[in-house]
């Protein structure tokens, strides 16, 4: 296994080969860092739960090229969808619609239904073209770490997670920071209206104004099971407090208009959501690595990308440890 920074065309279409033979390819998006295997191989797809230590009934969603692959994998696909799809795509949005023969129950966790993506960043989408180039279909990738842990949002991040768990075939793209920062807004469109199941960049707004559709918000129901659902997840190992004071000896994430108090060890200090979400994952990260026993949580108020920011750190302190 080995780190490539330097992505160049042939280093992609090594990676892209690699999938092809089965191995596994870790890949920056625009959201986190993805853990890629061929979505039709069953037997790569398995190395991805292993490596992960993920459920095997736990979909995965699977990345396309462009909105051109969706007939391979998707069927029954509503027009509200389509029209998401060419406005938001590519871009930090997961669309959940009625599969294909193609999605097996390997990547659907034995669900009805598949999880599909088109990412912004350049190199996962030149990956992506490859990969089809070659033959493949699409790239089942989710976020590049053990499951329930701190998404990755580095190259050097996905070492540190899975290093020990890929092997010499396996490679790292390193396509620097994700610069959404956190996991997509997962939308589930299987029914007459749609439905927000993980909030994210892509926010209810948003959709509502290009589909004049009003949303259901993040159901409570466990009837589609998707990433990032799980009451407690993205939790890094120091315990993690919401909307609490700060004590001597406590990490701080707030915005930087909120001060620091003595003694406290300023994790991170973004000026607006965006960079909140953005450095979120690292700045936990960071607070491991320091040895920091507990971090106190700041959230930002609002409806849009603040939302999504709120679901993570709730589940980041629901308790989950590792």
């Amino acid at each position: 296994m080995q780190i490539i920074s330097n992505c160049t065309q042939d280093v992609i279409k090594k990676a892209a080969k690699a999938l092809t033979d089965g191995h596994l390819v870790a890949f920056p998006t625009e959201t986190v860092y993805g853990l890629g295997a061929d979505a039709t191989n069953e037997k790569a797809v398995s190395r991805i739960y292993s490596v992960k230590g993920r459920p095997s009934d736990h979909p995965l969603i699977v990345h396309i090229s462009s909105i051109n692959g969706l007939a391979d994998w998707a069927t029954q696909v509503p027009e509200y969808a389509i029209k998401l799809a060419r406005a938001f795509w590519p871009g930090p949005m997961s669309l959940i619609m009625p599969r294909t023969n193609l999605a097996q129950d390997f990547i659907t966790g034995g669900q009805e239904n598949i999880g599909l993506r088109v990412p912004s960043h350049p190199l996962a989408l030149e990956l992506l073209r490859q990969f089809e180039l070659a033959g493949g279909k699409g790239i089942a990738a989710p976020s590049a770490n053990r499951f329930g842990a701190l998404s990755p949002t580095t190259a050097d991040a996905v070492y540190q997670e899975l290093g020990a768990y890929l092997t010499g075939s396996d490679l790292i793209l390193d396509g620097d920071q994700s610069s959404v920062g956190i996991e997509s807004t997962i939308i589930d469109c299987t029914g007459a209206i749609p439905q927000i199941l993980r909030p994210g960049a892509i926010t209810i707004r948003m959709v509502e104004e290009l589909i004049n559709i009003k949303l259901i918000q993040t159901a409570d129901d466990n009837s589609v099971r998707v990433s990032g659902r799980f009451q407690s997840h993205y939790a890094p190992k120091a315990k993690v407090v919401l909307d609490e004071n700060a004590r001597p000896g406590d990490g701080l994430i707030a915005l930087a208009s909120v001060p620091t108090p003595p003694g406290v060890t300023r994790l991170a200090s973004p000026s607006d959501a965006k960079e909140f979400a953005r450095n979120l994952y690292q700045a936990l990260r960071n607070a491991d690595h320091l040895g920091i026993g507990q971090i106190s949580i700041i959230v930002p108020n609002g409806e849009g990308l603040e939302k999504a920011i709120k679901d993570r750190v709730e589940k980041a302190a629901s308790g989950l440890k590792h």
